[in-house]
Order: C-alpha cells, then structure tokens, then sequence
C-alpha cells in the first residue's frame, strides 16, 4: 500500500513527500543554496527580502538535469537558444534595486528559464514576463505551472513592444541588454515606478536603475559593469 502524501512549500513550489516519517521541507541542494546566499550577502546584498527568497527558490528546477548539480555556482548557466540562467548575485542585486513589494505588477522582458520571474513573484503582486524565443518561453512557462507560480503570467513575442495592454507597470526588468532603454518601456513604467536593466552592447554594458517620479521625470543611476545576452527584437 502506498503512503499517503503530504503537500511541502519550497520557494513557490507545492511538492509532495511521503508521510512515512516527518515531512522535512528540504532539498539536496539546500546547503549549496545557503552558501550561494552566504556568498551575495558578502559580496553586498542585504534586502531581507531579497535574501529569503534567494534562499528559498530551487534553483537547479529551472535547469536541464545535466546542469543541476552546478546550479548554486555564483555564475550563468547555459539554457540554449543562446540564452543564460543570470548569476545568482546578479539576480539578486537586480532584485534588490527593483524594490518588489505585494501590491507591485511587474514586467519582465526576458523570460529564460524562468528563475528570475519566480525570484520575483514571491515579492510582487504579478509578474508578467515576455521572451522572444517560443521554446524558452513555453518552458519556462510549463516549469512555473508545475512549481505553483500562479501569479505569473509568459508570453512569447517581442519585448521592445512590452505588454501594452496591461500597462502601466510598477516595476520593469530587462534580463537582456539593449543598445539602449527602448522608450516604449519607459512610456510603460507607472510614475513612482522603477525600472532596472542591462545597458549597451557586449564589452561596454552597464546596469542602470531608471526612477520614474511622481511627475513623470527620469532619473537615471548606473550601478555596475555588466554582460549579458543582446535584446533581440523580432523580425517582421
């Protein structure tokens, strides 16, 4: 006869575990996951909030089985289509600049594999994410599905158009690097919004933090040298 189930919440995802003894909410990679946050923390991190979901969100889900056990290396991983899951530290200083909180809807442009929106949705209201390539988008959708993120919502097309119809945004994250900021995404951050993104192109990119106050300024704030992939848009 087989055991009765119990349902175990890691970091967004429902598991379930047989009720033979105990049900302990672990993994195998937790002790991999609580140096990896160790480590941002030393390297600077110190959001509260930023930290817990870092500690809490399985990484090595949102990577091929070959991968998984390299998931808590302070570095990208390849996810194909010439695509990358971010560095950690970086997923969470970009976190952290962004200033998630409950009532906040968020757009993401630059799917991947998903781990950044789940890193995301435990902090904010919705998260609404867009990747140009339909094989990354309809797996990272198919992984945040089976992970329980039921407050995220993936597209495929093309993120220099954004998400029109459900603009505007409180928060906007770009996963990719554009020449520059395209302007409809600016047009598309709700005054009082933040929106943070990799800026340039490979060999000179820069993170930047864009403040929208209440007045409809910008302010813009460049924080580190960066790379990552190039925004693509669509061709028509």
């Amino acid at each position: 006869m087989s055991a009765p189930l119990s349902k175990c919440l890691i970091g967004g995802a429902i598991l379930l575990a047989a009720t033979i003894a105990p049900v302990t909410c672990g993994d195998a990679f937790s002790v991999q996951r609580e140096q990896m946050v160790r480590l941002i923390e030393e390297r600077g991190i110190r959001s509260p909030d930023t930290l817990r979901v870092m500690r809490a969100t399985l990484r090595h889900l949102f990577l091929a089985p070959h991968l998984q056990s390299r998931a808590y290396e302070d570095r990208p991983l390849p996810i194909g289509h010439d695509a990358t899951i971010s560095q950690p530290y970086i997923v969470a200083l970009m976190t952290e600049l962004l200033e998630p909180a409950k009532p906040h809807r968020v757009l993401e442009i630059g799917t991947g594999s998903g781990y950044q929106a789940a890193v995301l949705a435990q902090l904010a209201g919705h998260v609404y994410t867009i990747d140009i390539v339909p094989a990354l988008a309809q797996s990272a959708r198919q992984t945040l599905r089976r992970l329980g993120y039921s407050n995220v919502t993936v597209r495929q097309g093309d993120g220099y158009q954004g998400w029109p119809e459900e603009a505007p945004f409180d928060r906007v994250i770009l996963t990719a690097s554009p020449p520059e900021i395209p302007q409809t995404l600016i047009d598309q951050l709700a005054r009082g919004g933040r929106l943070v993104a990799p800026v340039g192109r490979l060999g000179s990119q820069e993170l930047v933090l864009i403040e929208k106050k209440a007045d409809g300024t910008l302010r813009r704030r460049s924080v580190i040298p960066v790379a990552f992939v190039p925004m693509k848009p669509e061709l028509r």
